[in-house]
């Protein structure tokens, strides 16, 4: 496909890849214009120019037809990793019904994680892992949700959504940490000595594993949402690419904490040797109301400003030398840009349909449900990549701090 979106000119090489009506699409991450990968053809009426490419062996051939074959340059090929980090041998699975109750949050789970039946909806998928508070069965079965709702999404049937069918918990439990306000967490240091960049991998870890929480829970809680009925369009409900979109940044997610509890592992440790905290999820129930706050507070504040840090973070294991380190913390990176693409993708998409600037939608969400300053510096290329520019995070104050 070409690298500048027919639109207005924006990198097609950052878009998201999704599958809708079994077709694979590449939403435009400046105003989410979404092309089909194959003709080319937008739902907007626009077309892109798309080029027949042949995959053999190592070898990548792209067709094309030009005069002047010194216009055409590849713009980025960026390798990405799929590889899951999942404990081996924990026994055969066990299957329950949507309508069991999850075990209380401080009952400890063992043997196997528990499956859903075949009839399970999206949303009775997204309760059970809300409400599973063993860490490794929490990323066996996101793994496994996300790898079923993109197989049968291809199909003549697929995976029904069961919007309002289930509630979300209001906060989902954990099994064997230690719980701390945030401010109450040791300093990491600068990484310089295996505990330091043990903590560190370890806060990361428990950052992570809120971030698959906060994915699966925005397409339960906000099942049901519709745009707004005074809008030019009407009210619509959100489109089944929302629920696959934010499916994937969970399954992402889920990846990055095996990745991390993995390395934590292999460096003498383990996940809960150390305090961890929800600070991130009492954004959530900030935002529990309103999707657009949601998105905003933590796709768009929580999740770009890990684009900032990471390249800082990165560094500090490369100076120290701990290079296996290093690759799982790039994969993470480079996944995480496209997770505020998501952010910024959907946010867009709702403004649309409502005739809102989602710059103002940002920046007053931030306003009302965001705690202090956005805070420099900014990676403002990774930022720029995933859709944002500094009109959405420069010179921008949240709730004031106490």
């Amino acid at each position: 496909m070409e690298a500048e979106c027919p639109h207005a000119g924006g990198p097609m090489q950052d878009s998201q890849i999704d599958i809708e009506d079994s077709a694979y699409v590449a939403s435009c991450p400046w105003h989410a214009y979404d092309f089909n990968v194959e003709t080319g053809e937008s739902s907007v009426g626009i077309k892109a120019c798309t080029f027949p490419v042949d995959v053999r062996d190592e070898y990548v051939t792209l067709l094309y037809n030009t005069e002047d074959s010194s216009e055409v340059s590849l713009v980025k090929l960026e390798p990405v990793s799929e590889k899951f980090m999942l404990k081996k041998n924990r026994g055969s699975k066990s299957k329950t019904t949507p309508q069991e109750e999850a075990p209380p949050a401080q009952q400890i789970e063992s043997g196997p994680a528990k499956y859903l039946d075949e009839n399970a909806t999206v949303c009775d998928w997204c309760a059970h892992i809300l409400n599973t508070a063993n860490p490794e069965h929490k990323i066996e079965l996101t793994h496994h949700l996300f790898s079923i709702l993109t197989e049968k999404e291809a199909s003549s049937s697929p995976m029904p959504l069961g919007r309002g069918s289930v509630s979300p918990p209001a906060q989902p439990p954990r099994e064997g940490l230690s719980e701390v306000q945030p401010w109450a967490i040791p300093k990491a240091g600068k990484g310089g000595t295996l505990k330091s960049r043990i903590a560190m991998l370890h806060a990361l870890a428990n950052i992570e594993l809120w971030a698959i929480d906060l994915a699966v829970d925005i397409c339960i809680r906000f099942a049901t949402f519709q745009t707004n009925p005074d809008s030019p369009g009407g009210s619509r409900e959100l489109p089944r690419a929302f629920f696959h979109d934010w499916l994937k940044v969970a399954n992402d997610e889920a990846k990055h904490f095996s990745l991390l509890r993995a390395r934590i592992e292999e460096m003498g440790s383990y996940f809960g040797a150390l305090p961890v905290h929800h600070g991130l999820w009492e954004s959530a129930t900030m935002t529990a109301h309103d999707l657009r706050a949601r998105i905003s507070i933590i796709a768009l504040v929580h999740e770009a400003r890990g684009l900032d840090v990471n390249p800082m973070t990165i560094d500090k294991f490369r100076r120290a030398g701990d290079s296996e380190s290093v690759k799982s913390l790039e994969v993470i990176h480079n996944d995480e840009i496209t997770h505020v693409t998501t952010g910024h993708r959907w946010l867009t998409w709702i403004c649309q349909e409502e005739g809102t600037d989602p710059v103002h939608v940002f920046r007053s969400n931030v306003r009302k449900y965001f705690r202090g300053y956005i805070k420099e510096p900014f990676n403002a290329e990774a930022r720029a990549q995933a859709g944002l520019d500094g009109r959405y995070y420069q010179n921008l104050e949240g709730i004031p701090l106490a």
